[in-house]
């Protein structure tokens, strides 16, 4: 699969986790550049997130990332770049 349309797929499935986790409807946005705690998100909800997110992409996913990539922009970036 090309890097771009790799990158989309993870976007996707990311964002799904995230509005799912936020209680957003499918066709509502989700802000890419907003950090996670400024979302509503606690910090037991992000680890959960993580765990899902780690079984869908089979991938690990160290915990610090989430705190030095503190977007879902950013952590989509991550995996994009890590896969």
């Amino acid at each position: 699969m090309p890097p771009h349309e790799f990158r989309k797929a993870l976007e996707v499935l990311v964002t799904e986790e995230f509005k799912s986790a936020l209680y957003m409807e499918e066709d509502e946005d989700l802000p890419l550049d907003v950090g996670f705690f400024d979302l509503g998100l606690t910090s037991l909800r992000l680890s959960d997130i993580k765990q899902t997110l780690e079984t869908r992409v089979g991938q690990e996913i160290d915990i610090a990332v989430l705190f030095r990539r503190p977007t879902v922009g950013q952590l989509i970036d991550y995996l994009a770049e890590t896969s």
